[in-house]
């Protein structure tokens, strides 16, 4: 058991859930934590170009980390990583044993980021370091360029050298069969790393088959805190610690880290959700990396079964390198369908004439400030348009429908709506599951920021302003809340998109807004944080 160890790295990638913002204290007591479970190996964060914030795990100097670990135990080997573009070497300073013992480099498969990770990474030997070498995505290296990598690494005489599971695909075969690879030509110093991500649920079961190896090489193996991290998350800390326990050998504390879930974690366990998820299985299955799943998830407008069809239309060239641009053109593409609207927008434009047009988006404050919509109504007799929804409370004259996902969910409801509503479809939408009165071209509507680009409340005013429609009013458009309960009228239309997009959406729609009010006048009849302006009341 003495060639094996565990490398527990929650405050590096269980920073990916929460933007690293642990807070001082929790990342000060999970590694305390770490070391009381005599966790072999603690991964205090990223080492990165950046203002140092104490309250996250990603520092700009090696003597911010030692703040953290102190008092240090001798007997455990705390790192932290440096992944492209690299710090300077010059503010790494000389290791002294006072802060950390080693230094992960990561780096992607390319002649240029290769010669500088191993250029860098023989300046941290000298430094002092223990230099832990990990190419992204090492399942994606064919026989040769890994063997031809090898040989570099066996000049560099580094401490480890990493297998990385980037896209979670790999499978006990091809987990021994890459294994025996390094191994053979791997030099007898080196320790082999295996860092895994569990799309396919096989972190445990592959771990468990390294831990079963008869051989004399040194291995680690990587693991977090209840699986933290981004996407289907990481192998868990506290089933492998259980595991070997009871297998191998009594090393292992479980109770601290068990503590670290209910003290430290909790806070951070649905915001944003990580595990098992099936588009996150589907990536796998695509051999993509996990984040053109989660874009496309984060979309919430498609099915798993278009997921599904657009991952598949990703080179191979392309599929190991997240491209956030090339995933939203894909996008797009599988969402256009061209028509000619003209003829639609003339009869939508002649329906609308010249009232004003409220335009009813799913917001809690539809609910909450019924009366003050019912009120406006009644006043003003606007034209009322409901957005990827039908209200129950009040009627409408039209419902505008682009999210393919949405239209699913009220397809049957639709059949139900007086035949006096219209029903104004985006091209995205298949014509011949409904009989829409008019179908608008999607493209059209779209915006240009890619957070937002087919965002319905938007889309749905893009084309009240193709139709020169002056006076706009808005209700339930509330804007999005941290606290995804608060966000819809009907829990039925609660989704699940990462914290940190909500926030970047928010940020564009109220952009998008601004730029819309120099050519049309936008109210809010509804609370929202769009505007502060009042609300309206039959007072006004």
């Amino acid at each position: 058991m003495n060639n094996i160890k565990l490398l527990d790295c929650t405050l590096r990638d269980g920073g990916y859930i929460n933007n690293w913002n642990f807070g001082e204290r929790t990342i000060k007591k999970i590694i305390e934590k770490l070391a009381q479970s005599n966790i072999d190996i603690i991964e205090c964060g990223f080492i990165r170009e950046v203002d140092y914030d104490n309250d996250t795990s990603i520092f700009n100097e090696v003597e911010k980390i030692k703040e953290l670990i102190e008092p240090k135990n001798k007997n455990i080997t705390y790192v932290a990583m440096i992944d492209q573009p690299f710090i300077s070497i010059d503010k790494i300073k000389e290791y002294d044993g006072t802060s950390i013992d080693g230094i992960r480099l990561t780096f992607h498969d390319n002649a240029k980021e290769i010669a500088e990770a191993l250029e860098y990474g023989k300046r941290l030997i000298e430094k002092g370091y223990k230099v832990f070498i990990q190419p992204v995505g090492t399942t994606s290296y064919t026989d040769a360029s890994l063997i031809a990598l090898i040989e570099k690494v066996n000049e560099l005489k580094p401490y480890a050298f990493y297998l990385v599971d980037t896209l979670g695909i790999m499978y006990k075969n091809n987990l021994l069969r890459m294994y025996h690879l390094l191994d053979h030509n791997l030099d007898k110093s080196i320790s082999i790393g295996f860092h895994s991500h569990n799309n396919l649920q096989l972190s445990f079961s592959n771990a468990q088959e390294l831990l079963m190896l008869h051989t004399k090489r040194n291995i680690i193996i990587d693991s977090s805190v209840f699986g933290m991290g981004r996407g289907a998350g990481n192998l868990c800390t506290e089933l492998i610690t259980g595991y070997i326990n009871e297998n191998i050998e009594e090393k292992y504390k479980i109770v601290p880290l068990l503590e670290i879930v209910d003290e430290q974690l909790s806070r951070f366990l649905n915001e944003p959700k990580w595990g098992y998820s099936v588009p996150y299985f589907i990536a796998a299955v695509n051999n993509c990396h996990p984040n053109y799943a989660s874009y496309l998830m984060n979309k919430q407008t498609i099915s798993v079964k278009s997921i599904n069809t657009i991952l598949k239309q990703i080179p191979s060239k392309k599929r190991d390198i997240y491209d956030e641009n090339y995933i939203e053109d894909l996008y797009i593409n599988h969402q256009m369908q061209l028509v000619d609207d003209m003829e639609a927008l003339m009869r939508l434009r002649k329906l609308i004439a010249n009232k004003k047009v409220l335009i009813v988006a799913p917001g809690k404050s539809i609910e909450k400030e019924f009366e003050n919509i019912g009120a406006f109504i009644c006043d003003k007799d606007p034209f009322v348009i409901s957005v990827n929804f039908i209200p129950s409370v009040f009627k409408c004259d039209a419902v505008f429908i682009s999210n393919n996902k949405r239209f699913k969910n009220i397809a049957d409801a639709i059949n139900d709506i007086p035949p006096t509503t219209s029903i104004i479809t985006t091209s995205n939408i298949p014509n011949e599951e409904m009989n829409s009165s008019f179908v608008i071209n999607y493209s059209d509507l779209l915006l240009d920021n890619p957070i937002i680009s087919d965002n319905a409340g938007l889309m749905s005013i893009n084309l009240l302003n193709r139709l020169s429609i002056e006076n706009v009013y808005l209700a339930g458009f509330d804007g999005f809340s941290l606290n995804k309960t608060k966000n819809y009228y009907s829990t039925e239309l609660i989704n699940h998109i990462e914290m940190a997009e909500l926030v970047k959406k928010n940020e564009g729609i109220e952009k998008h807004l601004n730029f819309l009010k120099k050519s049309m006048n936008i109210h809010f009849i509804t609370s929202t944080i769009y505007s502060d302006v009042h609300l309206y009341s039959r007072t006004h």
